[in-house]
């Protein structure tokens, strides 16, 4: 049987870190603000924060990774080592790293500090790998750009290093991120942390001879691309074999892959998200518990799971580069799962009223009390229509109005501290 690769989550925050723990992750990767390259949506800037979640972790048996990934320019260079004493002193199992000054500033400094090479490095290639272990870097989270087979190569030729994939969340459309539509935009840069998601935004394109847009028929025509907060100002855009690359990706999502994933023998499995929400990393963490639990024990892909991570919110579903073409049972997954039940995030199940005989909900999304309601819970989940649903002062209502609302409905006890979705 293969190893279990570790489960690796996301986590911007405490909550984050406890609820991914609670489903199923072994391990959480966070980082402070400065150093790495999630700004927003970051609690793990105190070191009071950092030191409470690493203590937690590891009371847990759980590990804890600090990102410190960023390309510094020399202003921050020069405040890295200082800024960085206290949280070594933390014990993090790891610092996630990219730049090779960096790293070899922390390799003089704490030659015992464990380094996990980001992706943000570009590793493509078993020779690369083979340099960063001669550089003191214990593990490798390769690109994203990367097929099985090519995994599967870097495995067997690097053996005595650990290797870590990405397997779920947001791709950047840029090659491993390093995008510079932020920056042209904003002044924001996306390799310092501050990225505005400028691929995101709403795009109309139009042609210089008002003729509709036809590269095939007409490839010499002028395609001229118009951001809706800034009317008027047009940029022109080209499109060659490959298509364009200004455009929105879909979400990676390579759960069938976890496999061959495992028998290839990859050490840890990430997932994207570090400012997402608690029911966002529960969600992703059991469905690739399950996985990872049924590739071990050598129990078949449960097609079920792509229906489960369906319910989340997302742009559309790629599996990546990790396969080129897709094989006929492949296709028959996407169409007999993927346009299953939708679900919508809805609110947090806080607390049982024993008197009442009815869970208190703190409301985050309109819903019903004719709604199919699905309790998502580290126990298992539990999919119910509410008979009953009161106010705060006992009267009976049918709507649950939206965020910042609580109301009351029968759940059984043992739901409590569930994050509760509508099934549509």
């Amino acid at each position: 049987m293969p190893k279990a690769p570790e489960l690796l989550a996301p986590a911007g925050s405490l909550d984050m870190m406890r609820t991914a723990f609670s489903f199923g992750a072994d391990a959480i990767y966070a980082g402070q603000p400065r150093y790495s390259l999630r700004v927003r949506n970051n609690e793990f800037g105190s070191l009071e924060k950092l030191g409470e979640g690493i203590a937690e972790a590891h009371a847990a048996g759980k590990r804890f990774f600090v990102v410190s990934n960023i390309y510094p320019h020399n202003a921050k260079l020069a405040t890295y080592l200082d800024d960085m004493a206290p949280v070594v002193a933390l014990k993090p199992d790891a610092l996630i790293m990219s730049d090779p000054g960096l790293i070899d500033l922390v390799r003089e400094k704490w030659p015992e500090q464990v380094i996990h090479l980001s992706v943000q490095a570009n590793t493509v290639n078993w020779a690369a790998v083979r340099f960063w272990k001669k550089m003191g870097v214990d593990r490798v989270i390769l690109s994203r750009e990367l097929s099985l087979d090519e995994v599967a190569e870097i495995r067997q030729q690097c053996p005595d290093v650990e290797l870590e994939v990405f397997v779920h969340g947001a791709l950047c459309i840029a090659y491993s991120g390093r995008c510079l539509l932020s920056g042209y935009f904003n002044h924001r840069d996306p390799n310092q942390g501050t990225c505005t998601n400028s691929c995101r935004w709403d795009y109309k394109v139009s042609t210089s001879d008002g003729q509709p847009v036809n590269f095939h028929q007409n490839p010499e025509q002028e395609i001229l691309l118009e951001e809706k907060q800034r009317p008027g100002e047009l940029m022109p855009i080209e499109e060659d074999e490959h298509g364009t690359y200004i455009m929105n990706s879909k979400d990676l999502r390579a759960i069938e892959h976890v496999h061959r994933l495992a028998e290839i023998g990859i050490d840890s499995l990430k997932i994207e998200g570090r400012t997402k929400s608690p029911y966002y990393v529960a969600r992703t963490c059991q469905a690739y518990r399950r996985a990872i639990d049924d590739a071990v024990a050598g129990r078949p892909f449960d097609a079920t799971l792509l229906s489960e991570l369906e319910n989340l919110a997302n742009r559309g579903y790629t599996d990546g580069f990790y396969q080129r073409h897709h094989d006929a049972d492949y296709q028959n997954y996407l169409r007999g799962h993927s346009e299953s039940d939708k679900s919508q995030y809805v609110g947090d199940a806080v607390a049982f009223d024993a008197a009442r005989g009815l869970m208190e909900i703190e409301v985050k999304n309109r819903f019903t009390a004719q709604d199919l309601l699905e309790c998502v819970h580290p126990s298992g989940n539990l999919r119910h229509r509410p008979g009953r649903m009161e106010n705060r002062a006992g009267e009976a209502v049918a709507v649950a109005s939206g965020s910042g609302h609580r109301v009351w409905i029968d759940l059984p006890p043992a739901m409590q501290g569930a994050f509760v979705a509508r099934i549509d």
